[in-house]
């Protein structure tokens, strides 16, 4: 056993020590069960001319301390920020002070005192009680490192967020941005709902999903990668629109822009199309940045970007041309575009069509470039089972996807809503699924039968409320704004 190792569990048993002593003394700090706070550090700090000579209450963790004799400095953190608690021996009684001897960085105390300013000016609380009602058996990283280890950072964000107080801001900022969104859509008359999280079939979008087993219907069944289909179900029902925002989930791998388990949000509006959601998506972004950060241009890891509308509008086609130079208006067969394909060195795969080849081009070759907000339109119509055909070329769809700073925030069409063009494309997606694509879109006769009954023309849209979130806060990863990601259990 090292030295250091040796160290820590000497400092481990200490804390033990401490405890057992305010037992034997009986003053069991865990058998408190309340303490009736008064105020906040920053409102104290913020309202010092008001609350200066009155009597305040303040609750939370220890620091740091500082001894010097018959006098103490405790730096204590609430939910606010910071405060310093001035312990005196001749304030509070010899016994009573004696017991600040048996504290620790990390314990919990509850203060009663008097707002003053010291002579050096910091205000601080001059402590005529404090309780001992939490004592911390862990040693919390050292001040002036804090909590550096990335991975532990993630797996132990309790601890994040007492040391790294920046932390706790963002996550602040996150549920800013979610009230945001929602008072957009509620202000316009979208009506928020609750689909199933899970189903027997997993659809909606092109993913692969979770599965599970229901023991008690003997039946498998998968946790949801999208909550389309469920919504638009509503619409056929008579909603006008519907919104849902919540955790998918979906068993792909992780990155910076991906977590098992995400937030992601889908509307839907019957008698629109899908230029109306691109004026939804561009006029959302510009209030939910507007109202969390005070303005539409934001700075990304060093690079501005404005959010405000009009966003630039591109064709995917048009977006290839641009950035390979390939022209697919002049490329009109499978097999063209296969050999255009492979002398760009892209991997065919079975049962690929000149629209696989443009969405695989556009991946590879133009997502790196749409920096600044842009809406990519006219998708390939294989890779877009559920938007509705675009009459002037029904190769391509009436679909956009929103790219910022390279990344795919937002997914929206003109709903399909002829189910027999729905079926045939349903039945495309299972011959891909039996071709060994684990993310084709499965068959649901349900769905099939809804459609049947009539779905008014309707505008859908999904956005990525975690990819909003790591934009609109500044954070490089996924996990950064996730208060606890998805992470490989360790070994015990």
């Amino acid at each position: 056993m090292g030295e250091t190792e040796l160290n820590l569990n000497e400092m481990l048993m200490m804390r033990r020590e401490k405890l057992k002593e305010l037992i034997e003394k009986g003053k069991n700090p865990f058998l408190v069960e309340k303490f009736d706070y008064t105020h906040h550090s920053a409102t104290i700090k913020n309202k010092f001319e008001e609350l200066e000579g009155q009597k305040v209450a303040v609750a939370g963790r220890v620091m740091s301390r500082r001894g010097h004799g018959k006098v103490s400095f405790i730096d204590l953190q609430d939910s606010e920020g910071r405060i310093q608690i001035f312990a005196k021996q001749d304030a509070m009684g010899e016994e009573e002070y004696k017991d600040l001897s048996l504290l620790d960085l990390g314990d919990i105390i509850g203060v009663k005192g008097e707002v003053f300013r010291t002579n050096a000016g910091e205000i601080s609380i001059r402590a005529e009680e404090i309780i001992i009602m939490t004592k911390s058996l862990q040693i919390l990283p050292e001040k002036f490192h804090g909590l550096k280890d990335q991975d532990l950072r993630y797996r132990q964000r309790y601890v994040d967020l007492i040391v790294n107080p920046e932390v706790k801001e963002t996550f602040i900022l996150r549920t800013k941005i979610i009230k945001a969104v929602r008072e957009y859509l509620d202000d316009r008359g979208f009506l928020e709902v609750e689909t199933p999280i899970l189903s027997p079939i997993a659809g909606g979008a092109n993913a692969r999903p979770f599965a599970t087993h229901h023991n008690a219907l003997d039946i498998d069944m998968y946790l949801r990668i999208a909550n389309e289909l469920y919504l638009k179900r509503l619409i056929v029902g008579g909603f006008e629109k519907v919104y849902e925002m919540g955790r998918m989930f979906r068993n792909e791998g992780m990155s910076p822009k991906h977590n098992p388990e995400f937030t992601n949000i889908e509307l839907y509006q019957a008698y629109v199309d899908y230029e109306e959601m691109m004026r939804l998506t561009e006029n959302l972004f510009a209030y939910v940045a507007e109202k969390a950060l005070g303005s539409t241009k934001i700075n990304y890891q060093g690079t501005e970007i404005e959010l405000s509308p009009p966003w630039r509008r591109l064709d995917m086609a048009d977006a290839v041309k641009e950035f390979t130079g390939v022209d697919f208006s002049t490329i009109n067969t499978d097999e063209e575009a296969i050999a255009v394909a492979k002398e760009k060195g892209l991997e065919i795969k079975p049962g690929m069509t000149r629209g696989h080849i443009i969405s695989e081009m556009f991946e590879e070759f133009c997502e790196e470039h749409l920096i600044q907000p842009t809406f990519i339109t006219g998708h390939p119509v294989e890779i877009s089972p559920l938007a509705k055909r675009n009459p002037e070329d029904p190769r391509k769809t009436n679909r956009f996807e929103a790219f910022i700073n390279t990344w795919e925030l937002a997914n929206a069409f003109s709903e399909l809503n002829d189910p027999i063009d729905q079926r045939q494309r349903f039945e495309d997606q299972v011959k891909q699924k039996d071709l060994g694509d684990d993310e084709a879109h499965p068959m649901d006769t349900d769905f099939l039968n809804a459609i049947e009954v009539g779905l008014p023309p309707t505008g859908g849209l999904g956005i990525g409320i975690d990819r909003m979130i790591i934009l609109l806060t500044n954070q490089p990863s996924i996990r950064d704004i996730l208060l606890f990601p998805t992470m490989k259990p360790l070994d015990e």
